[in-house]
């Protein structure tokens, strides 16, 4: 393939699911149905979380930041999705196509320093009970909060200015949004030097943040094994678990797209993994900390009581 060094403003083709024509009507209802409920199941805790006095804690605060996260990062791709499904219109120029990409590389790293975030928040609360108020001052969560957005920041500036420094060739990205391993297997030239600082900076947003909340659930872990009553345990594991499940299903797909080598991304399987990840979990994060937690499901009740009377 010759070498073209693609300007901002000439037009790219997204591929998406045009492989299998077939299933597009199939997924358009799917994207939508599951779209719809995920702005439903997000919003709903953020508003909660505004109208209820007992979910102005910190936990809580986080929670309705992670809700806002989701609901940012699934309007910021599902609607190009449901365009491209539609068959109406599948380019996009490249300009579009690297403000896009910086968008998700902001919220994915946003959330990928949040998700810390949160697990020091359940360690304060379960490990330190009597001084968990003092340590998590609204002061604090707010600077944390802003500190994850800005973690965010940093890892698309990165990011994004390592693609931007590469020449591309091809105007056919195979898959329904702007992702990075999808662009850079468009690139020009042998990119094993970018593919080592793209590597880098995945550690450094992926990796580091997974050891310091393991790092962060082992001392609860030993905390809760030392709780003599069951209830008390119980609670602690309940919480905790939540936020275990979302980073579990949040960094194992992240770390699939972002961490393995240019040569074995599979962009038909990259495709349904980025389904997984911008649909389908933002989607299952409210079930996952609304379905057993009391509070939550208190405060929509005490909503819906007051707006039926």
């Amino acid at each position: 393939m010759g070498r073209c060094n693609i300007t901002l403003g000439q037009s790219l083709i997204l591929v998406g699911f045009s492989d299998w024509p077939q299933l597009e009507l199939l997924f358009f209802i799917f994207v939508l149905i599951f779209y719809s409920l995920t702005v439903f199941g997000n919003t709903t805790i953020i508003v909660l979380s505004r109208l209820d006095p007992r979910l102005r804690t910190p936990m809580y605060f986080f929670l309705s930041q992670l809700a806002f996260l989701d609901l940012c990062f699934t309007t910021s791709t599902v609607p190009q999705l449901l365009v491209n499904l539609s068959g109406l219109d599948r380019t996009i120029s490249y300009g579009r196509c690297v403000a896009h990409l910086s968008i998700v590389l902001t919220l994915g790293g946003t959330e990928c320093v949040l998700l810390v975030v949160m697990a020091f928040d359940r360690y304060a609360a379960v490990c330190h009970p009597l001084h968990y108020m003092t340590i998590m001052h609204p002061r604090l969560c707010q600077a944390l909060a802003a500190v994850s957005w800005v973690g965010g920041l940093v890892n698309s500036l990165v990011q994004t200015g390592l693609l931007m420094a590469m020449p591309l060739c091809g105007h056919c990205p195979n898959h329904f949004f702007c992702e990075m391993p999808v662009l850079m297997k468009l690139a020009c030239e042998d990119t094993r030097g970018t593919e080592s600082y793209m590597f880098v900076a995945g550690a450094v947003i992926l990796v580091f943040p997974v050891s310091l909340i393991l790092g962060s659930y082992a001392h609860i872990a030993r905390a809760v094994l030392k709780v003599k009553s069951m209830a008390g345990g119980r609670k602690a594991f309940g919480t905790c678990g939540s936020h275990l499940l979302v980073v579990c299903l949040f960094y194992g797909s992240a770390i699939y797209t972002y961490l393995q080598p240019k040569g074995s991304y599979s962009e038909s399987e990259g495709k349904f993994v980025a389904l997984f990840y911008t649909i389908i979990t933002p989607m299952l994060n409210p079930l996952i900390y609304t379905l057993r937690n009391k509070d939550v499901k208190g405060a929509l009740w005490m909503v819906l009581g007051r707006k039926l009377s």
